[in-house]
């Protein structure tokens, strides 16, 4: 596709949002980069300008539907806006950690999305482009809810590209692996499941798991970038990577069987004590 039209991006105040938002708008995109607090995101506009782009910011809450409104000539939805929370074993975790997670990651996207549908159908058509994650491709221990969540916005995109591709709508799926935002930044800790002693040698694990993505941290204008070229290729397949770790576990997945893939992991877990 042509980079014209108006982009929404959903989750703008920071992150790979804010840097897909300015990477939108120095592609040619007149740009609507919405957020719930639109002060987090008052120098987006005279950045993209510097950058010869056109940027708007709106207020835009994913759990309120009041505030979802879609601009007429969209081209491209970016459902960026996620949270993650506590990193907690399925026993561990409470409703309210679910309910806190797909409020947001799914029913919020949801929402965004139905509306956006018959505006990009007027517009000719578009793509919609969900972020997920990258941790869909392993089994992550104690990341089950805010996996969950993503792994119902994937199956959500499959269905969705087949009932809109007649329509000239693209659908797209992003699965980051570690890009350098504030939400890497604060997964760096012992999962909370480690104050459960049944969970205690899988959370140290997990921490030190973690911990081994350093050097393959990726900033997020280069992961911007790769979004924003997958947004524009009409032969991108469904799901892409955005970074180094994303394609190289993307093409694993894709070429390994799951018990394969789930034996290798289940293999470097540590024992637990009896």
């Amino acid at each position: 596709m042509k980079a014209e039209g108006i982009a929404l991006v959903t989750g703008a105040s920071r992150g790979i949002g804010r840097a897909v938002a300015l990477e939108l708008a120095g592609r040619g995109f007149e740009v609507v980069a919405s957020m719930r607090d639109p002060t987090r995101g008052a120098d987006l506009p005279g950045l993209a300008a510097d950058a010869g782009g056109r940027l708007c910011v709106a207020r835009l809450d994913v759990e309120d539907p009041a505030t979802i409104a879609i601009p007429d000539g969209l081209r491209v939805l970016v459902n960026n806006a996620g949270v993650e929370g506590e990193y907690l074993s399925v026993e561990d975790a409470p409703a309210s950690l679910w309910r806190r997670l797909f409020e947001t990651n799914v029913f919020g996207l949801v929402e965004t999305t139905r509306r956006a549908l018959p505006v990009l159908r007027a517009s000719g058509g578009g793509v919609v482009c969900n972020v997920t994650t990258s941790s869909l491709l392993f089994p992550m221990p104690l990341y089950a809810a805010y996996r969950a969540s993503k792994a119902a916005v994937s199956a959500l995109g499959e269905s969705l590209r087949a009932e809109v591709t007649g329509h000239g709508i693209r659908v797209l799926e992003i699965l980051p692996g570690p890009i350098e935002t504030d939400m890497l930044a604060g997964s760096d800790r012992l999962p909370e499941s480690a104050a459960n002693e049944a969970y205690r040698a899988v959370s140290a694990w997990a921490w030190e798991q973690r911990k081994g993505v350093g050097p393959l941290v990726t900033p997020a204008p280069r992961a911007a970038a790769a979004i924003a070229d997958a947004i524009l290729d009409d032969d991108a397949p469904l799901r892409v990577g955005c970074d180094p770790l994303a394609t190289g576990a993307l093409e694993a997945w894709r070429t390994t069987a799951d018990e394969d893939l789930m034996a290798g992991l289940l293999a470097g877990l540590p024992p637990v004590a009896k």
